[in-house]
């Protein structure tokens, strides 16, 4: 649907401190104007007196208070005037209904859900949202309360991202993952997150997963799986090494040193000579060797 989108724009206030110091000298003003027009029993000075307090009413009612990092949004008559963001005593029309907007930055840690990842396995994640108002306008007439709007969206985009990438990949296929891509996902996430926070006038400033694991119905099938995977990957390189130095020590010896004369080897001796030195540097278990000490004839 089409977004209501509001400008945030300045409102016509002014600081209070001035009108303070009237109020109180017209307050005083008031007092003795009741004292003297009791002491006379003068009436025109009991209604200066009245009209006195009235303004000083009217003053009192007009003022409000911001701290740093606060915004007060003005209404008439449910019409936004504009917003104040200047901290201290401030004074504007009393008729002008004033809501407080924090601008402090906040940070909100989802709660850990069990959703399904790309692959379909079951994975609990949680992540950590760090964000602020940026348009109080639109914090304040966009959305119904902004605050629970960020907590809703950030759960649901969570969810979502969590959908969107696999926990891991166990073959050699690059692709995006959430354990091993995290500065992707968390990119992903904060881009899908402002989206949704333009509803509610908020900016994103950080986004990241915090909890990350395996459901624990599968949690020891799959750990069990990484495991076989990281062995057969060892295993692999182990062989490839083994491979080159089988390679080598054959080379050395056929062509011998200048301390050394070659050693010539025929083909079945080679394989012989490989295939022991590949037991030994292949196995994961020692090896016993086996002296070959010739046959005698007898």
């Amino acid at each position: 649907g089409v977004r209501a989108m509001y400008v945030e724009k300045t409102a016509n206030s002014h600081s209070g401190v001035l009108w303070l110091l009237l109020d109180v000298l017209l307050a005083l003003a008031a007092i003795g104007l009741f004292v003297w027009a009791i002491s006379t029993e003068n009436l025109w000075l009991l209604a200066a007196a009245i009209v006195a307090s009235l303004v000083v009413l009217v003053i009192t009612i007009s003022f409000y208070m911001l701290q740093p990092s606060q915004a007060a949004v003005l209404m008439l008559f449910g019409d936004y005037r504009g917003t104040d963001r200047t901290p201290g005593l401030r004074i504007a029309n009393p008729l002008y209904a004033t809501k407080k907007v924090s601008l402090r930055v906040r940070n909100f840690t989802t709660s850990t859900s069990k959703v399904n990842d790309a692959n379909g396995n079951p994975i609990e994640i949680a992540s950590v949202v760090v964000w602020r108002v940026t348009n109080t306008a639109q914090a304040s007439f966009g959305v119904d309360e902004f605050v629970d709007y960020v907590e809703t969206q950030s759960e649901s985009a969570v969810r979502q991202l969590a959908r969107s990438y696999p926990y891991d990949s166990f073959d050699d296929n690059e692709v995006t993952t959430l354990i091993g891509d995290t500065s992707t996902v968390n990119q992903d996430l904060q881009t899908e997150l402002q989206e949704r926070a333009l509803d509610a006038g908020v900016e994103v400033i950080e986004s990241r997963i915090t909890d990350l694991a395996y459901a624990p119905e599968i949690a020891d099938s799959m750990l069990r799986r990484q495991q076989a995977g990281a062995i057969v990957a060892a295993r692999f390189k182990i062989v490839e090494g083994a491979v080159l130095m089988v390679r080598d020590a054959i080379e050395s010896l056929e062509a011998g040193t200048d301390e050394h004369g070659a050693i010539p080897l025929d083909p079945d001796t080679k394989a012989t000579f490989a295939s022991n030195l590949m037991t030994v540097m292949v196995s994961d278990q020692p090896t016993s060797p086996v002296v070959n000490v010739g046959t005698r004839n007898r």
